[in-house]
Formats: C-alpha cells, sequence, structure tokens
C-alpha cells in the first residue's frame, strides 16, 4: 500500500489569523480618548513652558530693579559673608542702641525727677519722631523707584497717629505747661530725626531696634507709674483727647499700628484716667512688637491685609509677653 508523501512545498500555506476587528461601538471611544489625552499633554506642556517662562521674566525683573553699585544699598540689611560676621554686626548694633538709650533715660530722669507729665510729654515728644524718619526715608526710595513698601509706610503712619493722640492727652494734662520742657523735648526730637534717617539709610535693622529700646523704656515707666498712683488715678476722669481716640468708632489706625494682632481684636475701655494710662502702656508693648517684627527684613505686613494669617499662622504673632515690662535682654 502505497502511503502518500506529504511535502512541505505541496502543502497548503497556513493563513496568519489577524485578530478579530472590534466592533465601531468600541473603536471610536478608544480614539476619542487618545486625541483627547494627547490634547491634555500638549495643554499641560504649554502650561509648563509658560511658567517657566514667567519666572524667568520675573527672576530677571527683580536682578533689573535691584540698585547697582551699592545705591540705596541702606534700605536692606547689609549683605554679610557668614553668619558669624553677622552677629558680630547685631550685636554691635545693638550695644550701641542699648548704651545711648540709657544714656538719654538718665538725662530724662535727672531733669523731670517726679514731675511725671512733663517727663511723658517730652517722652511722647520724641517717640513719634522715628516714625517721621522711616516714612521719609521710604518716600525717598519711593519716590526714586528703588521699593514700594506701602505696607511699611502705612503701619509706620498709623504708629506716629497713635503716638500724636498719646502727646494730646499729655498736652491736656498739662505735661507742657512750661516753655523749658516744651524747648528742651522739641530740642531732642528736632536732632533726633536726623540722627534716626542716617541710622535707617546705614542699617534698617539697627534703627528699628533703637525704636523697640525706647518703647520698651516707655512701656516699663508708665507701668511703674500705674503702679505708684492706681488709686489717685482711679479717682481722675479720663481726658477729652482719650475720649475721642480710644472711643472713636473709627479705629482702623489704631489696629493698623499692632502688627501682632488681628483688627478688631482689641478694643480699649475708658472709665477714668487710669484706664487712659492703661492703654497708653498697652500701646508702647504694641509698639514694641512691631518694632522686634521690623528688624527680620520684609516681615512687616499690615494687620488688615494678613488677617487671615495672623488668625491662623503662630510663626506671624509675636508673643504677648515678649514686650511687656521686661528689659532688653540681648547677648552682648
Amino acid at each position: 500500500m502505497a502511503v502518500a508523501s506529504t511535502s512541505p512545498l505541496s502543502a497548503k500555506p497556513t493563513t496568519a489569523t489577524s485578530p478579530p476587528t472590534p466592533a465601531f461601538g468600541f473603536l471610536a471611544p478608544r480614539s476619542r480618548r487618545g486625541r483627547a489625552t494627547a490634547w491634555r499633554s500638549l495643554l499641560v506642556e504649554a502650561i509648563r513652558t509658560q511658567r517657566e517662562k514667567q519666572g524667568t521674566e520675573g527672576h530677571f525683573e527683580e536682578s533689573a530693579a535691584a540698585p547697582l553699585d551699592g545705591v540705596g544699598v541702606g534700605a536692606d540689611d547689609p549683605v554679610v559673608p557668614s553668619s558669624d560676621a553677622s552677629d558680630w554686626v547685631v550685636k554691635l548694633e545693638q550695644s550701641f542702641n542699648i548704651f545711648a538709650t540709657d544714656s538719654v533715660i538718665m538725662v530724662l530722669k535727672g531733669v523731670y525727677r517726679d514731675r511725671y507729665y512733663a517727663r511723658f510729654f517730652a517722652l511722647e515728644t520724641i517717640a513719634r519722631v522715628p516714625y517721621f524718619a522711616f516714612i521719609s526715608v521710604l518716600h525717598m526710595y519711593s519716590t526714586f523707584g528703588w521699593w514700594r513698601r506701602a505696607d511699611y509706610i502705612k503701619v509706620h503712619f498709623a504708629q506716629s497717629w497713635n503716638e500724636f493722640h498719646h502727646l494730646l492727652i499729655m498736652e491736656e494734662l498739662g505735661g507742657n505747661s512750661l516753655w523749658i520742657d516744651c524747648f528742651l523735648a522739641r530740642f531732642m526730637a528736632f536732632f533726633y530725626y536726623f540722627v534716626t534717617v542716617a541710622m535707617y539709610m546705614l542699617s534698617p535693622r539697627m534703627a528699628y531696634h533703637f525704636s523697640e529700646c525706647v518703647e520698651r523704656h516707655a512701656y516699663s515707666t508708665y507701668d511703674e507709674f500705674l503702679k505708684l498712683h492706681e488709686e489717685e488715678l482711679k479717682r481722675l476722669p479720663a481726658p477729652e483727647a482719650a475720649l475721642e481716640y480710644y472711643l472713636n468708632e473709627d479705629l482702623y489706625l489704631f489696629d493698623e499700628f499692632q502688627a501682632s494682632r488681628s483688627p478688631g481684636s482689641r478694643r480699649p475701655k475708658i472709665d477714668n484716667l487710669y484706664d487712659v494710662f492703661v492703654n497708653i502702656r498697652d500701646d508702647e508693648a504694641e509698639h514694641c512688637k512691631t518694632m522686634k517684627t521690623c528688624q527680620t527684613h520684609g516681615n512687616l505686613r499690615s494687620p488688615h491685609s494678613t488677617q487671615n494669617c495672623l488668625e491662623a499662622d503662630t510663626e506671624c504673632v509675636i508673643p504677648e509677653n515678649d514686650c511687656e515690662g521686661a528689659r532688653v535682654q540681648k547677648a552682648l
């Protein structure tokens, strides 16, 4: 019996089976998803490119806006090569400020002794001068186009407005009754203004620390006065200037100088002269905290523009007891 031989050449070639063609209903959605994914990829890439371009342009604009060849360097903290050098400079600045403040305090105590209202008049005349100086220098920088520090100018104006009403209160209490007291206070304020302007242009940090020392002394002075004369002050009426300022319906500027508080969180109560001096003392503590905030470059913000930050972020708030009655304790 013959067996038929099979040759691979004669064998019927097998055709590779192609995968089944999917129905139209499944093919169309798959194509649309592919096109949508491609468009999203292109869109994401375009957005990323645009952001990188904007970041590069912003960095260039900041570099171009910076003063060249040291012009206007006084508005920023000086650039130092190392942290050790920075600590040395800070200690030197603070040592000078503390020495100068103690010297002025000694003179005021020797001249005015127990004449408290005259001493307070001189203190308030001097205390408002730094804010005039800060605003003057910042206006000059703004005019030349070097900086635009709206929050700084706004807060410092609110501080000067607060100190101005302290001065009105002291005048109503008779602190300026003697011409020699007025002359001495205004004479010191005149020279203090130019000293502060020069100091602020040289080192804003140093100028702010000096003002912090002055405000610390003011707080301690009023606190001591309240403890010594509490009963007497509670029997005396509040001056009209105090009532008009602290009980005014518009307390926007009152909130503005308190950089460590949310707007509206502090509302004064005035029943007698004791309450007036309590509020003045607390104002000085708030000035001290604000000056401490300013010593970190770019750290000051208007309380009305950072209300949410002050309520939610503890890093934005300076501790309440940081400037209340404590003497300046720095590592010298």
